[in-house]
């Protein structure tokens, strides 16, 4: 394997375009899945153990036409072992997340199961694969599921869109479930027209929110749609974004001030035909900032996740830069949304990016899907990309050479995490659920001398005091961008 980086500042990318900081980094590694027909990868999440879980859905193989697909590689790319979950019929998955226990929650859609036409569907594996139960929700008509997360208590929380139910052709369907998979309560948000959540995510006072797009409010004939929730499912504001043409969202995540970050695309704003669209905004939904990047051709922004330094990474792809028709598209950014530099990677064909994160060493994730360098129609595309030293410039603050470790390991009542470090100064320690969620700032309990050791106790707590369920955490000193100040820790109550 050939890690050799050679670092190209920036880059003209189009004549009449704008200049974009351009990484040439090629992936690390790159890893295709599939079979002869059409396979498709959706999101990707790091796992406890340093490697990796998509999900997507795959007409190679399984019993129906397609079949949810669920990968587990290990931090190489390599399978471990593949499961599909479905019937006669047809089945999606879109969304997937470590559960604290080390197994999974898959949401999609069904229509081999259910009461409709199609029904979402909610699948919990376990370590291994093996479906543990599957839950479908719906009625008479069309009913998806986009987006599911494990929920602090235990529960899962889904959106996506409903035709059986709801004021309008289709409105935003909010489900929260308990541990089992069964209803709590479900509502919907929507107008006289078609309205569809894609993302939600449960937020530090254990609410809620959702994006999605609307056909019944805003400017133009579809807006993005913003809405927030209490921990009920009640609705505590809404915001629309968008112009006079179609504006539609994809991700929607929380950051560390308590605002939020969304992208998708605009055909309202920017360069081209579509560029991405990329909105921080404040706690109460009011735009901070807003940012589209691209160039004189369609190009969308698929998943956004907060950086440890606080910047952004989007995944999407692009028509107007690369080698073909899309381009699976790389964007990192600054705070306020100024770009650092974007990367592309294809072939003469289709190449997509669906879903990415920053990965404990510093690098990036990526999944997709490739057209350019298949066994098949389609195949799943994993990518590595490296980290600060590789796409960053290096020019980022590091703790030095470290060494972590937690004692003891797992634990019930309280541990303690020490941080060996030759720069010494002041240091926070961050908590992550292993959804990336950040839980937990814990400052130093003693520190001895200059480049000592420093002790953090975590009482398995979060932010609130709440105690936090039994499962997998990770660990990382703030502001640790190269990746060797990080742990994980086993919460066994």
């Amino acid at each position: 394997m050939n890690r050799q980086i050679v670092l190209r500042s920036f880059i003209l990318l189009t004549l009449c375009g704008p200049i974009l900081p351009q990484a040439s980094a090629a992936p690390l590694w790159t890893q295709t899945y599939g079979g002869s027909q059409y396979d498709w990868g959706r999101m990707v999440q790091q796992t406890d153990d340093g490697g990796y879980v998509i999900v997507g859905d795959t007409y190679s193989f399984g019993v129906g036409s397609y079949d949810v697909w669920l990968i587990k590689t290990d931090a190489d790319g390599d399978i471990l072992w593949t499961a599909t979950y479905g019937g006669i019929n047809e089945e999606r998955g879109y969304s997937v997340q470590q559960t604290t226990d080390g197994g999974y929650i898959i949401a999609g859609t069904t229509c081999s199961y259910g009461a409709g036409t199609y029904d979402v569907w909610l699948v919990r594996a376990d370590t291994d694969g093996t479906e543990l139960w599957a839950k479908t929700f719906g009625g008479t008509s069309w009913d998806w599921g986009w987006s599911a997360q494990q929920t602090q208590d235990g529960g899962y929380i889904i959106t996506g869109y409903t035709e059986s139910y709801g004021p309008g052709v289709s409105a935003v369907w909010l489900i929260k479930t308990d541990e089992d998979g069964n209803s709590i309560w479900t509502k919907t948000f929507g107008g006289s027209s078609s309205d569809y959540g894609c993302s939600v995510q449960q937020t530090s006072d254990e609410g809620y929110i959702i994006v999605g797009d609307t056909y019944s409010y805003g400017a133009g004939s579809r807006d993005i749609w913003l809405i927030r929730t209490n921990s009920d499912g009640d609705s505590l504001w809404t915001r629309t974004f968008g112009g006079s043409s179609s504006d539609g969202a994809t991700s929607v995540r929380q950051t560390e001030d308590g605002g939020h970050i969304v992208t998708g695309y605009t055909k309202s704003f920017g360069a081209g035909e579509a560029d991405v669209w990329t909105i921080k905004t404040d706690c109460n939904g009011a735009t901070v900032w807003a940012e589209t990047y691209g160039g004189a051709q369609s190009d969308y922004g698929s998943s956004v996740r907060q950086t440890v330094d606080g910047g952004y990474f989007t995944v999407g792809y692009t028509e107007s830069y690369g080698a073909g028709n899309d381009d699976v598209w790389l964007i990192r950014t600054a705070s306020n949304g100024d770009t650092l530099w974007t990367e592309t990677y294809g072939g003469s064909n289709f190449d997509r990016g669906r879903s990415g994160q920053e990965t404990l060493d510093g690098g990036y994730i990526v999944v997709g899907e490739t057209y350019s360098f298949e066994e098949g129609e389609y195949n799943v595309l994993l990518m590595k990309f490296g980290g600060a030293s590789a796409l960053d410039d290096g020019d980022v603050p590091h703790a030095g050479p470290a060494n972590m470790r937690s004692r003891p390991n797992p634990f019930s009542r309280e541990t303690s995490i020490i941080f060996e470090s030759r720069t010494g100064g002041r240091a926070e320690l961050e908590i992550y659920d292993i959804g990336g969620r950040l839980i937990r700032v814990i400052d130093a309990v003693d520190a001895v001398g200059r480049t000592g050791e420093t002790r953090f106790v975590w009482d398995g707590r979060d932010q609130a005091k709440k105690s936090l369920p039994v499962g997998v955490y990770l660990y990382r000193i703030a502001g640790d961008r190269r990746g060797g100040s990080h742990g994980r820790v086993v919460l066994a109550k």
